[in-house]
C-alpha cells in the first residue's frame, strides 16, 4: 500500500531527510512545506507585490504558503509534525490542529521537555516520538507489518 505522508514543523534540522533515508525500499511519497525560510517568509510579496506594512507582507506569504499546507495535509494518509527545540512554532501547532480535524493520522515528533507545552497536541496524536526515525519505524509497520 503507498502512503503519501506530509511532513511539517520544524525547519533547521535534517530531520525530514533522516525519515526519507530510513524509510529507503518503502512504498512511501513524502510532501512538505517549502522549508526555505526566506521563500517562505517572502512569497506573498514577491509573487503578489510589496506590502510597505510587515502585517501585511506576512499575511500575503501566510495565505500562499497555506494553499500549499493545506492541499500537502488534506492529500496525505499520515500526518507527521515535528517541535524542534528553538523557536515557538505555532505554524507546527496549528497544522497538528488541522489534522487532527481532519481526522488524519498524526504522528508527533518533540522533546522529552516539551510535554507540558504539548499536552493537548500529544492527545490528540496516534504516536509521540522524540527521534525522526522511530516514524520511520512506525511506518514501516504500518505498511509492511515488520519491527525494527
Amino acid at each position: 500500500m503507498m502512503l503519501t505522508v506530509y511532513l511539517s514543523g520544524e525547519i533547521h534540522t535534517d530531520w525530514r531527510d533522516e525519515i526519507a533515508e530510513a524509510c529507503h525500499g518503502l512504498d512511501v511519497s513524502f510532501t512538505a512545506p517549502v522549508t526555505d525560510h526566506a521563500a517562505s517568509d517572502d512569497c506573498g510579496v514577491a509573487i503578489l507585490g510589496a506590502e510597505p506594512d510587515k502585517f501585511w507582507h506576512d499575511h500575503k506569504g501566510a495565505k500562499l504558503n497555506a494553499i500549499r499546507t493545506r492541499h500537502g495535509i488534506e492529500s496525505a494518509d499520515i500526518v507527521v509534525v515535528r517541535f524542534g527545540e528553538k523557536y515557538r512554532q505555532w505554524n507546527a501547532a496549528f497544522d497538528a490542529g488541522y489534522a487532527a480535524a481532519l481526522g488524519k493520522p498524526l504522528i508527533v515528533v518533540s522533546l522529552p521537555d516539551q510535554q507540558h507545552a504539548l499536552k493537548e497536541v500529544h492527545a490528540a496524536a496516534l504516536a509521540v516520538c522524540d527521534q525522526p526515525v522511530q516514524v520511520a519505524h512506525i511506518l514501516r509497520y504500518v505498511q509492511t507489518g515488520t519491527l525494527p
